[in-house]
């Protein structure tokens, strides 16, 4: 789960790190009013899950009350990257001397956390790992034992030649990891981490990814969940209880139980196509499950055809069959649909299909072999 800019912010200084102060606005009236609490210099920022929005015109400094105004009614309701402003941040603006990146997040291959360190902060810390390895510092952290104070050292030392400087960057490491650690974080970075004319270091923006899996234990965490700032689909998949992930292929599928989806992907690439998405029912074979993962397969208009992959055991086929059938009439689907059905239930589901039109088979590879065939035509 991503979490807007100012929330992620609310937990960083829950942690301790030096944030400047801001007030979240939904109007162009709001936000003069809190440019002018705040006085001075101010910037406008667009709150929205996606990154580049400086570049976008997300992201205005101005000078008063009424430059704020007419910047946030640039602002909101703008698109950047599919998704709509709807709020907006308005922060001081603030000298900066100096600019870098710090940030920590889940290596999947250690299965522990990896801090990346860089002086060059303020830009994507993809553009450096391609363009200067030599800028970027890691290291990986034994969850057992935390990030010790020396290495918070060691990772400061990178950043800064001044010991003022450094002594106050290991204190925000420090902070940062534990903000990462008791939030269920999959990713938090500060970029860029200033340095002010008068020495202070501060966190002037804030980036956070919650791992889904621990927002159980975190009520207060998931209360920051904005689902208006979501991809429609991942929302419709949460509330039906679906795994999915969005991918960039043109083959729909539908399938039950993790290790069957993956394979099922592996075998659409094998045969020439690209899965559209990694989508999974479960083991719960509810028909209305079913008509929720067709309503977010085809509001995919990349999908050119939909792939049933069903292994019954817990699943059972006929509900997934009487999904298929119920989907159809509810919903307009216009991608062919291929379907493979095998295991509990199997002939009924097979009945129940061929009374409404639809044909089934039991062979893996011939079913996704036919929904590349068909995705290749249109």
């Amino acid at each position: 789960m991503d979490i807007h800019e100012y929330q992620a912010k609310e937990l960083f200084v829950k942690a301790g790190i030096p944030v400047p102060p801001g007030e979240v606005a939904t109007t162009p009236e709001e936000a003069g009013e809190i440019a002018e609490r705040l006085g001075g210099t101010v910037v406008v920022k667009a709150q929205v899950h996606a990154g580049g929005r400086g570049k976008a015109g997300g992201v205005k400094l101005v000078d008063s009350a009424d430059e704020a105004r007419e910047a946030a009614g640039k602002i909101l309701g703008m698109t950047i990257k599919d998704l709509t402003v709807e709020k907006v941040l308005v922060t001081p603006a603030e000298d900066i001397e100096d600019e870098a990146y710090v940030g920590v997040l889940v290596d999947r291959n250690s299965q522990a956390p990896l801090f990346m360190v860089s002086p060059e902060g303020g830009v994507d810390i993809e553009e450096v790992a391609e363009t200067q390895p030599e800028a970027i510092r890691k290291l990986k952290v034994d969850p057992r034992y935390g990030l010790l104070p020396h290495q918070a050292l060691w990772l400061a030392d990178f950043l800064y030649q001044d010991p003022a400087l450094i002594k106050q960057a290991s204190k925000i490491v420090s902070q940062l990891y534990d903000a990462f650690r008791s939030n269920g974080c999959s990713l938090a970075e500060i970029n860029p981490l200033i340095v002010t004319p008068d020495g202070s270091v501060k966190a002037i923006d804030a980036k956070v990814s919650v791992d889904d899996n621990e927002l159980f234990r975190l009520p207060e965490v998931e209360a920051y969940r904005d689902a208006a700032a979501e991809p429609w689909a991942e929302t419709r998949a949460r509330e039906a209880d679906l795994s999915f992930v969005k991918l960039d292929g043109n083959v729909g599928c539908c399938v039950n139980g993790a290790g069957l989806a993956m394979a099922t992907m592996d075998l659409v690439k094998y045969y020439g196509g690209e899965p559209a998405n990694f989508l999974d029912i479960g083991g719960s074979s509810n028909p209305d499950k079913v008509v929720a993962a067709l309503e977010i397969i085809t509001s995919d208009p990349n999908v050119q055809a939909i792939l049933f992959n069903i292994f019954g055991g817990i699943t059972r086929c006929d509900d997934v069959a009487n999904g298929i059938v119920e989907a159809t009439k509810r919903i307009d689907i216009e991608p062919p649909i291929v379907i493979r059905l095998t295991g509990t239930n199997e002939r009924e589901a097979l009945e129940i299909l061929e009374g409404a039109g639809f044909s089934a088979h039991t062979s893996m590879d011939d079913v996704v072999e036919q929904a590349v065939e068909l995705a290749g035509k249109f």
